[in-house]
C-alpha cells in the first residue's frame, strides 16, 4: 500500500459557533491509502480543542508509514492494531488511517462496509441538522434555510437559551435536542431541564465539563430529560465510567480512532444499557461516509457535518434533509473530487 496525505480547507456555509469557540473553515488532512486500482480514503478533522494540530497529526502518520506500507491489507482491525503502538496518543491520526483502510477493504472486496458487516443501510436513523450558536435572528434563520429536516440540534451555552429554544420552536414541529458542550452547570441544566421536554426536546447532549464527575451524576437523577456524553465519552476506556452518569453516548470517530474502535465501543454501550448516538465534528463528505457504516447500529445520529460546508472534498454518503443516500459503490463509497 501506498500512504498519501492531502491537506484542505474547507469554507463553511455560515460560521459555526459553540459554547467554546468559533470556526469559518475546517481545515482537514486526508488519508489515502492506495493498493494497484483501488483507493480507500479516510479524514481528520482538524483540532486545536483536541490538540489534533495539522503538525501532530500529520507527524503520527508519517510516524506510521513504514508499519502501513508494508502491511497486507485483509483485515483493516489488524492494521488498527498494528498501528496502535506508534497512534495511541492520535486518536484522529489513527481515526483517519483506519477509516481508509475500511474503505480500500470494501473497494477490494466489491462490497459497501456497512453490507460487509451485515447492516441495512435502510435502518438507519435520521439525522439532525445542527443550528450554531447566534443571534436570535440568525439561528432562526438558519433553520428556515433548512425547513425539511426531521430533528435539529440546537447549539447552548448562553444566557439566552432558553429564548432560544423557544423561538425555534415556534419555527418548526420537529424534534429538537440541546447541546451545550460542557457550557452549563449541574442547576443550569437541571433548572433548565423540565422546561425544555415541555418544548419537545429529545435530550440534552454534554451539559457540564467531564471533569464535573460529582455534578454528572446529579444531572443523570435529577434532569427531567436523558443525557447524551460527548466530551466525557472519547474512547473506549470512557465507556464504562458513563454507566450511571449518562443514559447514552454520543461516539465520534476522530475521537475514539476510528471505526474499529466504535465498534467495541458500540458492543459495550449497549451490554451496559447505555443508549447510542453517533456524531462528526465539521467534517467533509469523507468523514461522514465512514460514520455511515455504523449509523443503523445507532438509536440517534448527528451526521450533518457535510452539510454545513460550503465546499466539498468528495463524494460518498450523502444526508440530505436528514436521510442517507449511499452510493452503488463499494467501501464506504467515497471518491475525491477534483481540486
Amino acid at each position: 500500500m501506498q500512504l498519501i496525505l492531502h491537506e484542505y480547507i474547507l469554507p463553511l456555509a455560515h460560521p459555526f459557533t459553540i459554547a467554546r469557540g468559533s470556526l469559518t473553515e475546517q481545515h482537514s488532512l486526508i488519508v489515502e491509502l492506495r493498493d494497484g486500482a483501488h483507493r480507500g480514503y479516510g479524514e481528520a478533522p482538524l483540532s486545536d480543542y483536541y490538540d489534533a494540530t495539522l503538525e501532530r497529526v500529520r507527524t503520527a502518520l508519517e510516524s506510521a508509514r513504514a508499519v502501513v506500507e508494508s502491511y497486507p491489507l485483509t483485515d483493516p482491525s489488524a492494521l488498527w492494531a498494528a498501528t496502535a503502538p506508534l497512534l495511541a496518543q492520535h486518536p484522529f491520526a489513527h481515526s483517519a488511517l483506519d477509516c481508509a483502510a475500511h474503505d480500500l477493504w470494501g473497494k477490494k472486496l466489491g462490497q459497501p462496509v456497512h453490507r460487509l458487516w451485515g447492516l441495512d443501510a435502510a435502518t438507519a436513523p435520521a439525522s439532525s441538522y445542527t443550528i450554531g450558536i447566534d443571534t436570535l435572528d440568525v439561528m432562526i434563520a438558519k433553520l428556515r434555510e433548512r425547513p425539511h429536516w426531521p430533528v435539529y440540534k440546537v447549539k447552548v451555552g448562553t444566557p439566552q437559551d432558553l429564548e432560544v429554544v423557544r423561538a425555534l420552536r415556534q419555527q418548526t414541529t420537529a424534534p429538537l435536542r440541546v447541546d451545550a458542550n460542557c457550557g452549563w452547570s449541574a442547576e443550569e441544566a437541571i433548572g433548565l431541564a423540565s422546561t425544555l421536554r415541555d418544548l419537545g426536546v429529545e435530550f440534552i447532549e454534554q451539559p457540564l465539563p467531564p471533569e464535573d464527575i460529582a455534578g454528572q451524576a446529579r444531572v443523570f437523577r435529577e434532569s427531567a430529560l436523558p443525557i447524551i456524553a460527548d466530551e466525557s465519552c472519547e474512547n473506549e476506556a470512557d465507556v464504562d465510567a458513563c454507566a450511571g452518569r449518562f443514559h447514552g453516548i454520543n461516539i465520534k470517530l476522530c475521537k475514539c480512532g476510528g471505526l474499529t474502535p466504535a465498534r467495541r465501543m458500540i458492543a459495550r454501550a449497549r451490554a451496559l444499557g447505555l443508549r447510542l448516538m453517533v456524531g462528526c465534528m465539521t467534517e467533509s463528505t469523507v468523514g461522514i461516509s465512514a460514520a455511515a457504516q455504523i449509523a443503523p447500529l445507532m438509536d440517534f445520529v448527528d451526521l450533518d457535518g457535510a452539510a454545513l460546508l460550503a465546499a466539498d472534498a468528495a463524494t460518498g454518503v450523502r444526508v440530505a434533509d436528514g436521510q442517507f443516500h449511499f452510493p452503488d459503490l463499494p467501501g464506504c463509497g467515497v471518491e475525491l473530487l477534483p481540486r
